[in-house]
């Protein structure tokens, strides 16, 4: 799942902040009118302005211009990866269990992302030569399955390939264990296969329990191909919390593995039902102790990034000390794992030979090496990402505006932006308050012989609550106030109600990308 933030009102090409104070909102305009007669066309000294600087200035774009493009959104973060183990050892063979995966993406400990910078496209009717706006869908990730506590679960279609693999390996080590079963027996295994995974459901929750407890929103619950991942969009507080956050989840596996255990004590061995708990009491058992492992992205380098946090202070080196850990941890994995089923330090017999088996080991290490390789990078791009993040201001990223009638034409409006300095226009009432924006890429789509002809309030766009942010709005405050409310532009005030500017969502889609790239 960092880059400071761009500059107050930069031409085209340039990364300077440009300080400026808050327009003020006159009653109106001076130099405003009505707008031209049909036999005349108003001069327009900002085309000679640009010929005679030799510097195109962003007020006034070019016809042939190319609106700015949706701001992408970035990985939400993935919380706590229940790991799916391959299908546990009946009792007649407790040995057999081979080691379980965790998922792909980095948890949301580690650290959850920032939320996403707001997508391009504004709510409402478009302006003239705009495209119409695409609303955001909600985040879906496969088939919904229901919202328990609020936050959306989803099962990703890699799922039912998991699921199929589960009970054809289940259903051979039944073959032999209880033979009498014939066919039946890859039922039985269907049947452990979404246990499981409801088991991994009960891990995920708890993460997701958790995060809400402490206030933290939770995207959705996703169960996939290696087990199950819990979005939570914001890191916790305080080390403490992290530490709390990350372990609940292999403590309830834990608990799920003892209350399997107990209800296997009355239950007479040999049959469906104790072959059954015995195999769902050891899967939950390798789900918290591969979690337990000290390194990003598992739950264990969640709670080891707490620790260095709390002993050093500063979260940042907590993360990059648990995600190194897991990057050796994946090393170990990868080299390791083939070595010990080998040599039968896991239970089975030793292998002299090279044969499917060990190549299927290798296989599955090499995809656990990776996995945690993997989630350890984005633990620390995500961490970086929010390191720089507060360096992303309203206040900075801010376009200069000048207020105008809706009445007054468009060229008129660019020549007193250009006159100005300004990079926007606002359109007022005659008490000066602002009702709406012009949108830039409205303004493109108006050919240069048009625009005399083109009253500014045709291309405008109202300005709903959502749409007015605070110059004072800042990192991850400021990126949730945009998605809130997707637009192009947004109207930034001061305290007072005073205008300060306009926000275009591309300058801060364009800072948010370099804070992605820039190194810590």
């Amino acid at each position: 799942m960092n880059e400071s933030g761009g500059s107050g009102q930069p031409r085209p090409g340039t990364e300077q902040p440009t300080e400026h104070r808050p327009t003020p909102s006159p009653t109106r305009p001076p130099g405003d009118t009505a707008g031209p007669a049909p036999d005349e066309r108003p001069e327009t000294p900002a085309e000679e302005a640009e010929e005679t600087r030799g510097e195109p200035d962003s007020a006034t774009p070019a016809p042939d211009a190319r609106p700015e493009s949706p701001a992408p959104e970035s990985p939400a973060p993935e919380t706590s990866p229940a790991p799916t183990p391959a299908p546990p050892p009946t009792p007649a063979s407790p040995e057999d269990a081979p080691a379980r995966a965790p998922q792909s993406p980095p948890p949301a400990d580690r650290p959850a992302s920032p939320p996403r910078p707001p997508a391009g496209g504004a709510k409402g009717q478009p302006a003239f030569g705009d495209a119409p706006a695409a609303q955001r869908p909600e985040p879906g990730g496969g088939l919904l399955m229901g919202r328990p506590f609020g936050v959306p679960v989803y099962v990703a279609p890699s799922w039912f390939l998991v699921a199929a693999l589960i009970t054809w390996v289940f259903g051979g080590q039944l073959d032999r264990v209880l033979p009498e079963l014939g066919a039946a027996r890859y039922l039985v295994s269907l049947f452990f296969a979404v246990a499981f995974y409801a088991s991994v459901l009960v891990h995920e929750l708890a993460h997701t329990v958790a995060a809400l407890r402490f206030k933290l929103p939770v995207r959705r619950i996703q169960l996939q191909f290696f087990g199950g991942v819990s979005e939570i969009e914001k890191d916790a507080e305080t080390p403490g919390r992290e530490f709390v956050l990350a372990f609940v989840g292999p403590l309830l596996s834990l608990v799920l593995a003892g209350l399997f255990y107990l209800a296997l004590l009355p239950v007479e061995p040999g049959t469906v039902p104790g072959v059954l708990l015995a195999g769902l009491m050891i899967s939950n058992l390798i789900v918290a102790a591969f979690n337990l492992l000290p390194g990003l992205p598992l739950d264990g380098g969640r709670m080891l990034r707490a620790v260095v946090w709390k002993i050093t202070g500063k979260p940042m080196t907590g993360t990059v000390a648990a995600a190194w850990v897991g990057r050796a941890l994946a090393v170990s994995v990868l080299i390791g794992l083939p070595l010990l089923t080998q040599s039968g330090a896991l239970g089975s017999d030793a292998v002299d030979n090279v044969g499917m088996d060990t190549v299927m080991d290798a296989l599955l290490a090499a995809i656990l090496a990776a996995i945690i390789w993997t989630g350890a990078g984005n633990s620390l791009r995500v961490a970086r990402l929010r390191e720089h993040l507060p360096e992303l201001r309203a206040r900075t990223l801010t376009r200069r505006a000048v207020p105008v009638e809706s009445h007054t034409p468009l060229s008129e409006a660019l020549r007193r932006a250009n006159a100005a300095g300004a990079r926007a226009l606002v359109v007022v009432d005659s008490d000066g308050s602002p009702h709406s924006l012009v949108r830039e890429t409205a303004i493109v789509g108006v050919p240069e012989h048009r625009r005399p002809w083109v009253t500014v309030g045709g291309l405008a766009q109202e300005i709903t609550d959502g749409m007015r942010v605070s110059a004072e709005l800042a990192g991850e405050d400021l990126l949730e106030a945009l998605r809130a409310t997707p637009a192009t532009e947004y109207l930034v005030v001061e305290d007072t109600g005073a205008i300060y500017g306009v926000l275009s969502a591309a300058d801060v889609e364009r800072a948010f990308v370099k804070a992605m790239a820039r190194p810590s």
